[in-house]
């Protein structure tokens, strides 16, 4: 969309009002839903999910880029996983003042201790970047790697088509066009569908493991009606139900209600607080030493976390991961901004005054999950000052602020005013393998999540409503 035409139409008071109205109908008949906050288990009241009204344009060039990359991501991820020494290495200063790392880092040992009894690995990821102005051109920068419940895929599936048809309704037909498809839940559930092939049972189930108050469960529904398109029967279940009904047999085969279980995905899992008692661990360390197919499991689950993230920034580290291939090595450090460790020591000590001298160019990381854990400007001061001097730093990590540029956008949200905001993207690329032994069977980029929200907001997240889930209009 051409600059003028777009700003002549963000400018429009009478016709944003009327496309806000006609997105609303869309998200509603391309299912872009979630529950509400007061009745999260039921599907008796619903909402759209937040949405822009108008897509973002992205460069070509830095989506292609996303792309090509995220199939070495997903071997980086597999490879990390596989090498226990580098986990214990990258983390043994986190496990010693994260408490919820080290609880999953010990089932991680006993897992090892027991041996491996799965040969088949299933992943299903998520790397998220922005993009930046470096040395007069633009480049792509990684804020994370998601490897652990990877969400919004099946929104992701059907705003392109809210987008398109807006686009249509204003007559920009040739720029609904370069809104590419994606679909991101076929390539899951395909993924999903082959590990299930792979276990052997046509009787076993894949196990959903949820939450206790799901208001993204339509989202996760999408999956699920793919793999039932196919045969494979699902089932929901939160860890207080594995803890009470679930058991291993004499093969270690995993049972829940009396149903074989052939892939565990988790969708709960990645938060302190959804082991609500010793018995969710309990189930968690279940499943993880059971015959099924766990997504993730236990290391992939720590490969995910943010201090690996800032070691593999390191020099030499990719190299130990795609040794004679440094193309790839390339490809991957591209993608890189600044993280710097926090351990005690020089290094450290540095990187410590480097925050609290100039706290807006960065952003402190926990070892944590599913948005809203990021610390920014003054808050850093904050949090560094009580730990700079304790073993207590060594739980984050500082990572450079990505400074992307603004775009002028709507944000539609349920309850919320319709206002023009200078807007920034989050863009996600969805990655999915499936190995067996030595064997890389799948190893693909199956779809994009772009998620925009006002550049006044730290947070990206689409269930808390500061950000809306967008499409990529290339140019």
């Amino acid at each position: 969309m051409a600059n003028g035409v777009r700003n002549e139409l963000l400018m429009s008071t009478t016709l944003i009002d009327e496309l806000a109205e006609v997105a609303k109908d869309s998200a509603f008949t391309n299912g872009i839903l979630m529950r509400l906050e007061i009745s999260p288990n039921s599907s008796e009241e619903v909402t759209y999910a937040p949405i822009t009204l108008f897509p973002t344009p992205v460069p070509r060039a830095l989506f292609l880029q996303g792309v090509a990359v995220q199939t070495h991501y997903n071997t980086l991820v597999d490879k990390i996983s596989q090498d226990p020494d580098f986990l214990e290495e990258a983390l043994a200063s986190t496990i010693t003042v994260d408490d919820f790392t080290a609880r999953l880092f010990e089932i991680h040992r006993q897992v090892l201790k027991k041996g491996r009894l799965q040969t088949i690995v299933l992943g299903l990821n998520r790397s998220d970047y922005m993009w930046e102005m470096e040395n007069g051109h633009t480049s792509l920068k990684q804020i994370e790697i998601n490897t652990f419940a990877a969400g919004a895929g099946g929104m992701a599936s059907h705003i392109s088509d809210v987008h398109r048809h807006i686009l249509r309704v204003v007559g920009q037909l040739e720029d609904s066009q370069r809104i590419i498809d994606n679909n991101p839940t076929l390539g899951q559930a395909k993924a999903v569908a082959k590990a299930w092939e792979l276990y052997g049972s046509k009787r076993a189930v894949v196990m959903f493991v949820v939450e206790e108050n799901e208001k993204n469960i339509l989202d996760q529904r999408f999956i699920e009606n793919e793999l039932w398109k196919g045969n494979i029967a699902t089932i929901r279940k939160r860890f207080e139900d594995v803890s009470e009904s679930g058991l291993l047999d004499g093969h270690k085969r995993l049972f829940v209600d009396h149903q074989e279980v052939a892939v565990v995905y988790f969708r709960n899992g990645y938060m302190p607080q959804h082991y609500k008692s010793e018995k969710a661990w309990d189930a968690r360390l279940m499943m993880e030493c059971s015959l099924a197919v766990k997504c993730p499991d236990i290391s992939t689950h720590l490969a995910g976390t943010k201090k690996v993230q800032q070691v593999l920034s390191q020099p030499g580290v990719l190299e130990r991961f795609f040794p004679d291939q440094p193309q790839v090595v390339e490809q991957v450090r591209a993608t890189f901004t600044g993280l710097y460790s926090l351990d005690m020591g020089a290094e450290g000590d540095k990187a410590v005054e480097m925050a609290l001298a100039a706290p807006d160019r960065f952003v402190l990381k926990p070892q944590r999950e599913g948005g809203g854990n990021n610390i920014y400007g003054q808050e850093i001061c904050e949090v560094l000052g009580k730990v700079k001097n304790s073993a207590a730093r060594m739980a984050y990590i500082l990572m450079d602020k990505i400074q992307p540029e603004s775009t002028p956008n709507y944000l539609l949200r349920m309850g919320k005013p319709l206002k023009i905001s200078n807007c920034v993207s989050e863009l996600g690329f969805f990655g999915t393998y499936v190995r067996h032994g030595k064997n890389m069977l799948m190893n693909d980029c199956v779809g994009y999540l772009m998620r925009t929200k006002s550049s006044e907001c730290a947070d990206s997240g689409l269930l808390s409503g500061t950000a809306g889930l967008d499409s990529v209009l290339l140019f």
